[in-house]
C-alpha cells in the first residue's frame, strides 16, 4: 500500500523589516523597557539621575538615527515595512521629527526639580488627597520616576500611530500612547484631588473613544475584508458591498480620532484634563498628542477614504465649525489660564481640520507645518505657566496674573509673544501656519469654511489680548504670586519653543519645503 504523503506547504517567509527606517521607534521602546528595569533594580536615590540620563540619550539617539535615515533617502521615497503595517514616508518622517523635538522639550519640563521641590510628580499616588500623609508627602523631595518610562512608551506609541498603515496597528498604537497618559495625569504633587479627577475623566472618556474606534474598525473589516487602509480604499472605489458598513464604520472610526485630537464637540475631556494634570504632562499632551492624532487623521482621510470624500466631507465641515466656535466662544468665559489654553487648543483643532479636509498637497503640507508651529508654541506657553506660583502651587487664576509684567518683565514678554503667535499675528509662526492652511482651504473650494475660521480666529484673539492687557495694564496685588526662577531644564524648553516660534515666523521656507516633499505610502 502506498503511504499517504502530507500535502506540501509553501514555506513561510519572514517579513522584510527595514530596521534603519524604524530604528527611532525601536530606540524609544528599548529605553522604555530599560526604564522599567531601572525602577525595579536601581536604588531610589539614584533613579532620577538614571532615568533622566536614559530618556535624554534615547531621544537624542532616536534623533540621530532619524537624521541618518532622512539624509540617506531621497525626498520622494516611501516604503512600508513589518508586513506593510508601518508606512515610512515623507509625511511620517516629518511628524516623527516633530514628535522627537517636542518630546525632548516636554521631557525637560518633566525632569525639572527646581520649580517644585522634588518635581511636579508625587512620590506615592495612592495616598488619599487632603490627609496628613498627603501634606507630608507634598513637602518631601521624592519624585515618581516611573513617569520617564511612561513618557517613552507614550512617545513611541505616537510615532507608530501617525505612521500606521492599517487600522489594527493604529488601534494598538492608540492604546500604547493613551494608557501612560491616563496614569501621568493623576500624579500631580499639588492639588491632588483635581489631578486624580482629571485622570479618571480622561480614562473613562478615552475608553469610550477607543470603543468607538474599535467598533468602526470591525465594521470596516466587514466591508472590505481587510484592515489595511489601501484595501479599504480599493473596496470603497469599486465594491458591491453595502455602503452602510462603510460609512457607519468610518463615522465611528473618526469619532475615536477626533476625541484624541480634542476636536469639538468631542472635546469634553480637554479643559478638565489640561487643568488638573501636572503642567509638564499638560504640555506633553497638548503638543505631542495633537501632532500624533492629526497625523493619523491625515493618513486615514487621504489614504483610506479620499475616493468617498463627497459623502463625508460636509459632516466634517460641521465638525470643524463646531470646534472653532466652541473653542473661541467658551475660551472667552474662562478664568483659569490652563483652561483658557485648553479651549485655545480646541479652536486650533478646528483650524487644523480645515487643512486636513483640503485633501490636496497644499493641505497636507500646510497641516504638517501648522502642527509643528502649534506644538512648540504650546509647549513653551505651558512652561511659562508653571513659573507663576503662590503658596499652594501654580497660580493659574487670571486675577493672579494682574500686573505680572511689573513682577517679571521677561516672563510677561515671553508669554505675550507666545499668545500673539497663537492669535496668528505676523512675524510669528502662528501667522504663517494659519496662512498656509487657510490658503489650501481656499484653493480647494472651501472659502465659506475659511471665512468662518477667520472670524473664529478674531474672536479667539480677544482672550489672548485680555491676558496681555491684564499683565501690563493692571496693578499687582500686594500678596500676589511670585515668579519662580526657572531651572536649566525649564529654561531650555521655553527657549526652544520661543526660538522655533520666532524662526518659523520669519524664515518658514525650509520647514514648508520639507513638509511639502512626498506623499503617503501604502
Amino acid at each position: 500500500m502506498l503511504a499517504l504523503q502530507p500535502p506540501q506547504q509553501a514555506p513561510i517567509e519572514a517579513p522584510q523589516i527595514e530596521y534603519s527606517a524604524i530604528l527611532p521607534i525601536l530606540i524609544l521602546l528599548g529605553a522604555a523597557c530599560v526604564g522599567v528595569l531601572i525602577e525595579a533594580f536601581v536604588s531610589k536615590a539614584n533613579r532620577w539621575a538614571a532615568q533622566v540620563t536614559l530618556s535624554l540619550l534615547a531621544i537624542l539617539g532616536a534623533g540621530v538615527a532619524f537624521i541618518v535615515y532622512v539624509t540617506d533617502n531621497p525626498p520622494q521615497r516611501g516604503l512600508t515595512t513589518l508586513y506593510k503595517t508601518i508606512a515610512v514616508d515623507r509625511p511620517a518622517l516629518f511628524l516623527w521629527g516633530t514628535l522627537l523635538a517636542l518630546g525632548l522639550g516636554a521631557l525637560l519640563l518633566i525632569a525639572d526639580r527646581t520649580i517644585e521641590r522634588g518635581g511636579a510628580f508625587v512620590a506615592q499616588a495612592g495616598i488619599r488627597p487632603g490627609t496628613i500623609q498627603d501634606r507630608v508627602q507634598a513637602a518631601s523631595g521624592g519624585m515618581q520616576t516611573e513617569v520617564f518610562p511612561l513618557t517613552m512608551f507614550a512617545l513611541s506609541g505616537m510615532m507608530v500611530f501617525c505612521a500606521a498603515n492599517d487600522l489594527l496597528t493604529m488601534f494598538i498604537a492608540l492604546e500604547v500612547l493613551s494608557l501612560p497618559l491616563y496614569l501621568m495625569c493623576g500624579l500631580a504633587r499639588r492639588r491632588r484631588l483635581i489631578s486624580q479627577e482629571s485622570a479618571v475623566k480622561y480614562f473613562l472618556l478615552g475608553a469610550f473613544a477607543s470603543a468607538f474606534f474599535l467598533y468602526g474598525l470591525a465594521l470596516l473589516y466587514g466591508y472590505a475584508g481587510s484592515v489595511k487602509l489601501a484595501d479599504i480604499a480599493n473596496a470603497a472605489a469599486g465594491s458591491a458591498a453595502s455602503d452602510t458598513l462603510l460609512f457607519a464604520g468610518f463615522g465611528l472610526l473618526v469619532v475615536g480620532l477626533l476625541f484624541k485630537a480634542s476636536v469639538g464637540p468631542f472635546h469634553a475631556w480637554t479643559p478638565d484634563v489640561y487643568q488638573g494634570a501636572p503642567t509638564p504632562i499638560t504640555a506633553f499632551m497638548a503638543a505631542c498628542t495633537k501632532v500624533a492624532a492629526f497625523g493619523g487623521i491625515l493618513r486615514v482621510l487621504t489614504v483610506g477614504f479620499e475616493s468617498t470624500s463627497w459623502e463625508w466631507r460636509g459632516v466634517l465641515w460641521v465638525v470643524a465649525i463646531a470646534s472653532m466656535v466652541i473653542g473661541a466662544v467658551l475660551g472667552l468665559t474662562q478664568t483659569d489660564v490652563k483652561r483658557m489654553l485648553a479651549y485655545s487648543s480646541i479652536a486650533h483643532a478646528g483650524f487644523l481640520l480645515v487643512g486636513a479636509l483640503a485633501l490636496r498637497p497644499e493641505g497636507l503640507s500646510g497641516t504638517l507645518f501648522y502642527l509643528l508651529t502649534y506644538g512648540f508654541t504650546t509647549l513653551a506657553a505651558f512652561g511659562a505657566v508653571s513659573l507663576v506660583r503662590d503658596s499652594s502651587g501654580e497660580a493659574t487664576h487670571l486675577s493672579q496674573w494682574a500686573g505680572l509684567a511689573k513682577r517679571s518683565p521677561v516672563l510677561a514678554a515671553v508669554f505675550t509673544f507666545l499668545l500673539l503667535a497663537m492669535a496668528g499675528i505676523p512675524l510669528t509662526s502662528g501667522f504663517v501656519g494659519k496662512f498656509v492652511v487657510f490658503s489650501a482651504g481656499i484653493q480647494d473650494g472651501m472659502t465659506p469654511l475659511v471665512v468662518i475660521a477667520l472670524l473664529a480666529s478674531a474672536v479667539a484673539a480677544f482672550f489672548y489680548l485680555r491676558v496681555i492687557v491684564l499683565m501690563y495694564f493692571s496693578e499687582p496685588a500686594p500678596d500676589g504670586p511670585t515668579v519662580t526662577v526657572p531651572g536649566t531644564f525649564t529654561t531650555a524648553a521655553i527657549t526652544l519653543g520661543v526660538l522655533v516660534t520666532l524662526i518659523l515666523g520669519v524664515v518658514p521656507a525650509f520647514a514648508l519645503d520639507w513638509a511639502g516633499t512626498g506623499t503617503f505610502a501604502f
